[in-house]
């Protein structure tokens, strides 16, 4: 079994993480620790596990094997570094550091420690996210010019339920996340188009204010690739009503993928639009942690990779970089 310790209940994915390792039946949960002690606390008794109040007795306790880091994004780098130097296998949430520099240090101080690293990037696991890579290896769209990616929701939208939105509070904290929506749900965006399109040239950014917080809430991000592709990524905490899209458009044909619905237009095949049977797509790929559980029992690569990782950190520190300044960043 994998002994793990759950780190920070801060972000509002910590709850699944939780629940997800409870239920594989390799990981065994003996800790928690969390910056906010009576958080963690009450988290721990409703786990039935032990509260540990300082997190250097968890690097230093020989019996637990992995952590599952669910902190402030700007507490990423001093807790993973620390785990890997004490030989904890670690399962984090996006975004892996605030800036470039983080990242690689990060994964330095992983491979240099041989421990297990993995990010949760979920939607690199999801049939339709692999159909598309598909059509994309198999030259169906010919050679691509533009890939569209959006999500969005309204956690920041008041209501009479939430006259703040529904995000926590600290979601809209700089320091503690290192930026608002593009550095969260913008990482989804970016991971997805940074697969489809290759290496990233230059990026332009704009990030808005739409309720005066001192993240953003909407931004667009353009990034040139390599290719002369274009990447549009759309994100925001003010949609309400905003499906998830990914389109990707090439000089033979199109893929418009929106929430559960997916279509292709390609002159390599039949005439009109096609909407791919079940048959026809992918299997979901295993989720982020069974590739991370199996990696450490076997050594098998996972498919989300220690790349995937820094690539996503270098197009938001790049993009925050570009709205601060005003221009077009050269990557």
């Amino acid at each position: 079994m994998i002994k793990t310790a759950l780190l920070s209940k801060w972000h509002v994915h910590a709850q699944e993480y939780a629940e997800e390792a409870i239920q594989n039946e390799h990981i065994t949960l003996t800790h928690v620790w969390d910056e906010q002690k009576e958080r963690g606390k009450a988290w721990a008794e409703e786990l039935g596990l032990t509260f540990e109040e300082e997190i250097d007795n968890i690097f230093s306790n020989p019996e637990i094997d992995a952590v599952i880091v669910a902190s402030p994004t700007s507490m990423h780098k001093e807790i993973i570094n620390k785990a890997a130097r004490n030989g904890k296998h670690i399962f984090t949430e996006k975004v892996l550091a605030e800036t470039e520099a983080d990242a690689a240090a990060i994964l330095q101080e992983v491979e240099k420690h041989g421990v297990k690293l993995m990010i949760s990037l979920p939607r690199l696991s999801a049939d339709y996210y692999l159909y598309a890579q598909q059509v994309v290896d198999k030259g169906l769209l010919g050679r691509l010019t533009t890939i569209r990616c959006r999500l969005s929701h309204n956690g920041s939208v008041p209501t009479k339920q939430h006259p703040d939105g529904w995000l926590p509070k600290h979601f809209y904290d700089k320091e503690l996340c290192g930026g608002g929506a593009f550095i969260d749900l913008g990482a989804h965006p970016i991971y997805l188009t940074n697969r489809l399109g290759g290496k990233a040239k230059s990026v332009t950014a704009r990030f808005n204010q739409t309720y005066g917080h001192e993240v953003d809430d909407n931004a667009v991000v353009i990034v040139e690739y390599q290719s002369g592709a274009l990447g549009i990524l759309e994100t925001g905490f003010v949609s309400t009503g905003s499906p998830f899209q990914l389109e990707v458009y090439g000089t033979e044909g199109t893929l418009m993928i929106e929430d559960g619905a997916i279509r292709i237009k390609s002159i390599n095949l039949e005439n009109g639009w096609h909407s791919p049977s079940a048959a026809e797509l992918p299997t979901n790929a295993p989720s982020a942690m069974s590739q991370w559980v199996l990696e450490i029992k076997t050594g098998e690569k996972a498919d989300i990779t220690h790349h995937d990782a820094y690539l996503l950190t270098l197009i938001n520190d790049v993009a925050r970089r570009s709205n601060e300044e005003g221009r077009r960043i050269e990557i």
